[in-house]
C-alpha cells in the first residue's frame, strides 16, 4: 500500500502544483494530509479548491486532519489578532488579512477538521497528528533527545507517527518501537534550499512500512512575489522566508 503524506502547504498553489505532479508519478493509494492549508501565504481560497479536488479523487483514502493556523484562521478573535501581531507582526497581520479574503466554505471546512487521526492500515498502527500527539503547536525538530521524542509521543498507541509543524524534515525510531517522521512542508520550506518537502510511505502486508522524503523543487521566488503583492503590513518578513 502506498501513501502520499504532506502537511504545512500554507496556502501555496505553486508549491502545491509541483508536489502533486510528483505525487501523481507515485500513483498512492491513500493521501494523508497533516493540517496547515491556510494562513501566511498567498492564495488560501486556491490551495483549498485543490485539497477538495484531491479529496474527490481519493474519496474514502483521502484522510485530513487539522493544522494550528487552520485553527488560528477559522476561530479567531480580535484579541488573537492582536496578541499575534505582538509576538509575530508578519503572522498576525497576515491572520487579519486572510480572514478577509479566504472563502467562509474553506474557513467552515478547517474549522471542522478533527486535530488527530488514529487508523490502522495492514496491522500498523498510525496516528496522524499535525505538531505531536499531545500537542498541536508543538515542535518535533531534528537533534531532540531520543527521551525529549519519548516524552511527546508517550500517550500514543501508534506503530508509527506521521506530524509536520515545524517545517523541517526528520525521524526518529525509537527505544519503545514506535517510529516519528516529520513530514516537513509543502508551503514554507524552512530547509536551505527552500525545496517542498513531501514524504512517501510504503506499508507491507506483513506492517513492515518504508519511508521517503521526497524534496521537490518550486519557483519560491514567484510565490514570493505573490506575497508581496498582497501588501499588507510586515509582508517583507514572510516574503524573506520563501527566499532565506
Amino acid at each position: 500500500m502506498k501513501i502520499a503524506v504532506l502537511s504545512d502547504i500554507h496556502a501555496n498553489p505553486l508549491a502545491l502544483t509541483e508536489v502533486l505532479r510528483d505525487i501523481n508519478e507515485f500513483n498512492p493509494d491513500k493521501i494523508f494530509i497533516l493540517g496547515d492549508l491556510i494562513l501566511a501565504g498567498y492564495n488560501p481560497n486556491k490551495t483549498c479548491q485543490m485539497i477538495f479536488e484531491l479529496k474527490d479523487k481519493y474519496k474514502d483514502n483521502f484522510y485530513i486532519i487539522q493544522g494550528n493556523t487552520d485553527k488560528m484562521v477559522s476561530c479567531c478573535t480580535a484579541g488573537l489578532i492582536e496578541k499575534t501581531k505582538e509576538a509575530f507582526p508578519c503572522m498576525g497581520y497576515s491572520l487579519e488579512d486572510d480572514i478577509k479574503i479566504t472563502d467562509k466554505k474553506y474557513l467552515d471546512y478547517v474549522k471542522n477538521l478533527p486535530e488527530k487521526l488514529f487508523l490502522e492500515l495492514n496491522g500498523l498502527k498510525i496516528e496522524l497528528v499535525h505538531g505531536s500527539p499531545r500537542n498541536q503547536s508543538e515542535n518535533i525538530y531534528p537533534n531532540l533527545s531520543e527521551d525529549e521524542v519519548i516524552k511527546m509521543t508517550e500517550n500514543s498507541d501508534a506503530d508509527l507517527i506521521l506530524c509536520g509543524h515545524t517545517h523541517i524534515p526528520c525521524g526518529y525510531s525509537l527505544k519503545n518501537n514506535k517510529t516519528v517522521v516529520n513530514v516537513g512542508s509543502v508551503g514554507r520550506s524552512a530547509l536551505d534550499n527552500k525545496k517542498s518537502c513531501y514524504l512517501r510511505l510504503v506499508v507491507d502486508k506483513d506492517a513492515k512500512f518504508y519511508t521517503e522524503h521526497r524534496l521537490i523543487s518550486y519557483d519560491n521566488i514567484q510565490a514570493s512575489r505573490h506575497v508581496q503583492a498582497r501588501g499588507f503590513k510586515h509582508c517583507e518578513d514572510l516574503v524573506r522566508m520563501y527566499l532565506e
